[in-house]
């Protein structure tokens, strides 16, 4: 089995400003001149970590990181105005031409890859190939069986600490209750509220409970953007048309892919992977027996990196 690449620091680091007030991070690791990759992360919120420059080869790979507007270390953490799905498009557009890429590699999880899959329906003729994991088509029924009712009755103990926060005759529709709560004025109610919806993520993330794993997510920093930000996008279905990404699957049909997903994802369902497949039948998609959702799991670690290889394998890349 594949494991991590060795620890790499990066070689640039970047402060790109895109609409007020936004400013994104952007930092370079690995061979300058080698196959551009980017790290598209989750959430929407969530911000890359100091790991997913791991997933490559730093000999062969030139890695992109970038956090999302309000995410990580872009700022101001956790703003939501103008933050939408079409905008972040737009700012990885403008990453790459800041950064002076004609086409990428796209690699992206959950939240990441509903993004990248955005981006490349949108853009097909600047993307080298996408290995995406744990896919997240936004469907409202998605987000409904993971926030509402679903994941529910798979961890109905973890779903005891995420509802604490809302009073019973608010929790027919929790993502409501809880938008309202992490736009609140009052800061202690936002951190409380952020901390349980993000604390739930964390806890049905992977197959086996990983406390590192929990205590990211229950990190102020980190679940403050988490929360607020996946609240504001699930309050506007992502920002998508229905089924959008399914209807627009056609326009990856010349783009090498591979789509890695746990069998026992609980926070993305298969069914998202097995919905893009059939309609993407170009990309190979992985069902990870050993794993749940999350990108750390020695399971679907070996998946993304051989699937790395084989779309960079497979892409038209060529040094210039």
């Amino acid at each position: 089995m594949l494991n991590l690449y060795p620890e790499i620091q990066p070689n640039a680091q970047h402060r790109l400003a895109v609409d007020p007030p936004h400013e994104l991070y952007v930092e370079e690791s690995g061979n300058p001149d080698g196959i551009p990759v980017i790290v598209v992360h989750g959430g929407p919120g969530g911000g890359c970590e100091d790991y997913h420059r791991r997933f490559f080869d730093a000999e062969r790979f030139r890695i992109i990181l970038v956090d999302q507007r309000g995410a990580g270390r872009s700022t101001p953490l956790a703003e939501l105005e103008g933050n939408s799905t079409d905008k972040l498009v737009e700012d990885l557009e403008a990453v790459r031409q800041f950064l002076g890429i004609d086409r990428w590699m796209l690699f992206g999880g959950s939240w990441g890859s509903t993004l990248s899959l955005v981006y490349a329906q949108t853009h097909p003729e600047r993307v080298l190939g996408l290995v995406l994991r744990g896919i997240f088509l936004c469907r409202p029924r998605d987000i409904h069986w993971f926030y509402q009712e679903g994941a529910s009755r798979v961890f109905p103990d973890y779903w005891e600490d995420y509802m604490a926060p809302i009073p019973p005759e608010e929790r027919s529709e929790m993502v409501s209750a809880y938008y309202r709560r992490l736009t609140s004025s009052n800061e202690l109610e936002q951190i409380q509220a952020a901390k349980a919806w993000s604390i739930w993520e964390g806890r049905c993330a992977t197959l086996h409970p990983n406390p590192r794993v929990v205590e990211h997510f229950g990190h102020p920093h980190v679940a403050i953007a988490l929360a607020r930000i996946e609240c504001h996008y699930f309050m506007n279905n992502a920002f998508l048309e229905p089924d959008q990404i399914v209807r627009d699957a056609r326009k990856l049909a010349d783009i090498p892919g591979v789509i890695v997903h746990g069998r026992y994802d609980m926070v993305c369902p298969l069914d998202n992977a097995l919905a893009l497949s059939k309609a993407w039948p170009e990309a190979e998609l992985r069902i990870i027996r050993e794993a749940g959702h999350s990108a750390s799991e020695p399971a679907i670690v070996d998946a993304l990196i051989r699937g790395v290889e084989e779309v960079a394998a497979r892409s038209e890349w060529h040094a210039d």
